[in-house]
């Protein structure tokens, strides 16, 4: 029944996609790639030709499309096993998931047949976040939890302190204090675009750490919970009164380049944005900033666990070049040639052990490296819950459905940011779609 909610949902997210993977082009093969457009994969995409020349035959065609697209067109192509791309971006909700369908190819055997790969350097919780029955089905390219950067420049001139580990109660208080509508600078940047990968990865960390939950253990819908509710007026109040203008709009990206032009004194979101804030040729506040742990309310942490990682579809042609280029993108030496061309503030952090250790990176990486990797470790269900619940993720729910559900839920949120409807309405509507999916598990259960 699961696998049938996926193969639905990918029908109706269908979009005709890019014929021909694994055909072969004019004296060659062309291996067709589907990749999210944030900052670092551009960076990949910009040096591949580094990999065609030391693979010749094989070349590389990018399907690079914005977050919300790329799932739509990734989910849709595998779950119908339409077989459009050969190599595919997921994250650590859609791996596991797969794999258990069979829509993916287990890449141990690829791993191990490759001489100084060496999947043991990856970060433990990366590793396993991407595996299912202990065989990992993707490889990650980076991998992030959650935290707050913050201006220190504003924050001294305010007389303020952030704290070693700051309460959101306390993170609200100075957005209050520094928001400064007359300079161009809000007080913090939170994501309002909607999308179960935009807005609500960082409002789930919201709500789980105020003591909500999804559903509880027996699958009941708790949108409307008094803990959800308060996360949820919570968020809406802080980023309609001291947030970036236009939030309801703004995702990662955008609240990236509002930060690095300093309009923002705060921004809350995945730890892999300091490839943005301390990037010298575009950022504006590089060398201004200090980094804390992900704010809390009634939990010890509330970072969230994420990682992009590539994917070999069941139904991929050529795996063996698919696996080659998988390979060069996620290897020890590709974060060093990133380094060297780009800068070290640029290099995919969060998957690699032997990253932390090149001298060059931790130099560069000084102010966030430590935090990065303290976010990445603290960020488990015990610690960013309050309570037990039914389903595996912190800033996602991980099961077939949420994919719908969490867009849905995002539009609502996103409506009420803008003022177009009231938490108290787009939560009782919210509640409704929850109900029907917890409704579905329940049937279900012995």
């Amino acid at each position: 029944m699961r696998k049938l909610l996926w193969l639905l949902a990918a029908t109706a997210l269908f979009v005709t996609g890019c014929a021909g993977a694994g055909s072969f082009g004019n004296g060659g093969r062309t291996l067709v790639i589907a990749i999210v457009s944030n900052p670092q994969m551009k960076d990949a995409i910009s040096l591949s030709s580094e990999f065609e020349k030391a693979n010749p035959g094989v070349h590389l065609k990018f399907v690079s499309l914005p977050e919300n697209e790329a799932r739509a067109k990734i989910t849709a192509s595998t779950a119908t096993q339409g077989g459009e791309f050969d190599v595919v971006m997921i994250s650590n909700y859609e791996a596991p998931q797969w794999a258990a369908n069979g829509w993916l190819e287990n890449l141990e055997p690829h791993m191990k047949a490759t001489p100084g790969y060496d999947e043991n350097d990856f970060i433990p919780s990366i590793r396993q976040s991407l595996s299912y029955e202990n065989q990992m089905y993707a490889v990650p390219f980076y991998g992030e939890s959650s935290f707050v950067v913050y201006r220190k420049d504003l924050f001294q001139k305010a007389g303020i302190t952030m704290p070693a580990h700051p309460t959101w109660q306390q993170i609200a208080d100075y957005a209050a204090k520094l928001d400064d509508k007359n300079a161009g600078i809000a007080g913090i940047c939170l994501r309002g675009k909607p999308g179960w990968g935009e807005s609500l990865a960082p409002f789930t960390t919201v709500a789980n750490t105020f003591g909500a939950q999804w559903f509880d253990k027996d699958w009941n819908a708790k949108l409307t919970s008094p803990e959800f509710t308060q996360a949820a007026n919570f968020y809406v109040n802080l980023v309609r009164d001291h947030g970036e203008v236009g939030a309801s709009s703004a995702g990662f990206s955008e609240c990236g380049t509002r930060y690095a032009q300093g309009q923002a004194a705060m921004w809350y979101d995945a730890t892999s944005m300091t490839g943005t804030t301390e990037d010298p040729t575009s950022s504006k506040v590089v060398g201004k900033n200090g980094y804390a742990p992900a704010p809390v309310e009634k939990t010890q942490a509330s970072g969230w666990l994420y990682t992009w990682a590539l994917g070999i579809p069941k139904v991929a042609k050529d795996s063996g070049d698919a696996w080659k280029f998988m390979a060069w993108m996620t290897d020890k030496a590709y974060a060093k040639k990133v380094g060297e061309t780009y800068g070290w503030n640029r290099v995919p952090p969060g998957t690699r052990q032997s990253t932390y250790e090149i001298p060059q990176y931790r130099d560069a990486a000084k102010a966030y490296a430590q935090p990065t990797l303290d976010g990445i470790a603290d960020a488990n269900q015990q610690k960013a819950m309050v309570s037990p619940v039914p389903y595996p993720g912190i800033q996602f729910v991980g099961i077939p459905e949420f994919q719908d559900l969490g867009t849905r839920v995002s539009q609502q949120l996103s409506a009420a940011i803008a003022g177009q409807t009231s938490v108290a309405d787009a939560l009782a509507q919210s509640q409704k779609y929850a109900a029907t999916v917890g409704e579905s598990y329940q049937a279900v259960q012995p």
